[in-house]
């Protein structure tokens, strides 16, 4: 990313961002490359902010077709009936990202990520992930840490008025300003598999309820061979006994996971546009100082949940990687 400097164009398209975080973090906002997977209205608003934002390109990935199911949330889908004639997620969604900002490149790749070989992510500086298994996760992560250059790997995902991210820095470097000083600090982070293998009873007495409730429909998905979202009311048993038996290898209380949340994740799959905006644009925010190295990084779960209006940071990490 330590490239040219900016264009006379891009100094004045970015001018009141430039004000703020400074010429050195928009050039390398400019000169950054952004790998997007899974085009849900989460995704669609952090797309939204850092193509406005100015990087250098967005590539997508999310061959499944569009449908009705598809415009509740994601704002970048025009609700035009019979215009998309089977065309894909992500070729609806870059032509209209196109539009917000012209000088950012959007474009699309085909086929299913977890067939993408480690060279294939060395192009990008930042890989958000979304609607993705819990196996492709850790694979595309591990895929990620593989790279002899750091890139940064996020994944995001939203179940009604709930949503999680997860944050993967490796090790870090970054600037912050303390008074009229500029201090230079480090962060490690754990891997996605190496966060969520942290044994729940090594974790804080008052940890996110969401933390092991998304845990626990995670697993479920992925024993059942489920895709994430696919489930109902009517799996409600089957995710309590899998609750049950969790808590007993964690040695925690079942009432650490309530019943009722359980079912709102279960139910709830489609994702509700404000918690969207929340995540998105914290998403958002945080892949912009990463790729800047300006500012203190989210460190590693971010929870929100709209019944109560909070949102919740969480490092969950192993002793070699805790702050």
């Amino acid at each position: 990313m330590d490239g040219e400097e900016l264009t006379e164009q891009e100094t004045a398209l970015y001018d009141r961002q430039i004000r703020v975080w400074g010429a050195d973090a928009q050039r390398r906002l400019s000169k950054s490359h952004i790998l997007v997977c899974g085009l849900k209205g989460t995704v669609a608003e952090f797309c939204k902010n850092i193509v406005l934002a100015g990087v250098g390109s967005v590539t997508l990935v999310d061959d499944r077709v569009v449908t009705d199911e598809s415009l509740p949330a994601n704002f970048l889908i025009l609700p035009h009936e019979n215009h998309y004639n089977g065309k894909t997620l992500a070729e609806v969604c870059c032509d209209s990202l196109k539009e917000f900002n012209p000088m950012v490149h959007v474009a699309v790749e085909r086929g299913d990520i977890s067939t993408f070989g480690v060279e294939f992510f060395e192009k990008f500086d930042a890989v958000i992930i979304s609607c993705c298994s819990l196996g492709k996760k850790k694979l595309i992560n591990q895929k990620c840490r593989k790279l002899s250059k750091r890139v940064a790997f996020y994944t995001v995902e939203c179940r009604g008025s709930c949503g999680e991210m997860f944050v993967d820095l490796q090790d870090y470097k970054y600037s912050k300003k303390k008074l009229e000083e500029t201090i230079e600090c480090q962060i490690e982070y754990p891997s996605f598999e190496e966060a969520i293998l942290v044994p729940w009873r090594a974790l804080p007495r008052r940890m996110s309820k969401l933390y092991f409730a998304m845990r626990v429909i995670e697993q479920f998905e992925d024993v059942e061979g489920r895709n994430p979202g696919e489930t109902s009311i009517a799996d409600r048993l089957g995710v309590l006994k899998l609750r049950k038996e969790l808590c007993e290898t964690n040695s925690l209380d079942e009432s650490q996971i309530p019943d009722a949340l359980l079912e709102r994740l279960l139910t709830d799959t489609r994702e509700f546009p404000p918690v969207c905006a929340i995540i998105g644009g914290i998403l958002g925010q945080e892949v912009i100082k990463a790729i800047s190295g300006k500012g203190d990084p989210l460190k590693n779960f971010f929870f929100f949940d709209a019944m109560d209006g909070k949102g919740l940071i969480e490092d969950i990490s192993g002793p070699s990687t805790r702050s």
